[in-house]
């Protein structure tokens, strides 16, 4: 079974946001085309990329309709064959990081010094903690051979 492909839309070029995120979307298909997936996986691909083909680009929400079947497919192949792109658990623990480690980091310093000033200080401290974790994970993930050589960047 074959991945469909997006439908070329010419008209987009002039709006470069736009323009970049579907062809983010296509570039992420093109290299999952290249591997091996299985056939329910590449069902519920396809059905994300028929809607994003039958939708019209006039329509405001075709943007979102964008980022959503690509955030679809990426959840799809980490749940199901952990498959991620690159930096994807850096970009995931660096606001768990800032959540989970720097918000108490910064309570503890804020009361401990009565200054609750010092709130924000810990946010940093757990970004780093955050990155690092994350690094490590997408280290692994390459190591393994399951991390795509594709990037969200826009």
């Amino acid at each position: 079974m074959k991945i469909t492909e997006l439908k070329s839309r010419p008209e987009i070029a002039e709006n470069k946001k736009l323009y970049c995120a579907y062809s983010q979307l296509g570039k992420l298909l093109g290299i999952l085309s290249q591997r091996e997936l299985p056939s329910d996986v590449i069902t519920v691909i396809n059905k994300a990329i028929e809607d994003v083909n039958a939708a019209a680009t006039t329509n405001k929400n075709f943007k979102s309709k964008i980022r959503k079947a690509q955030s679809s497919v990426i959840t799809l192949l980490e749940e199901e064959l952990n498959i991620v792109p690159k930096n994807h658990y850096r970009n995931k623990w660096l606001a768990i990081g800032m959540a989970a480690f720097g918000l108490p980091i910064g309570v503890v310093l804020g009361s401990s010094l009565n200054n609750m000033g010092l709130l924000g200080i810990g946010l940093p401290i757990g970004m780093a903690i955050g990155i690092a974790v994350g690094t490590k994970m997408d280290q692994k993930a390459l190591a393994e051979g399951r991390q795509l050589d594709f990037e969200l960047k826009c």
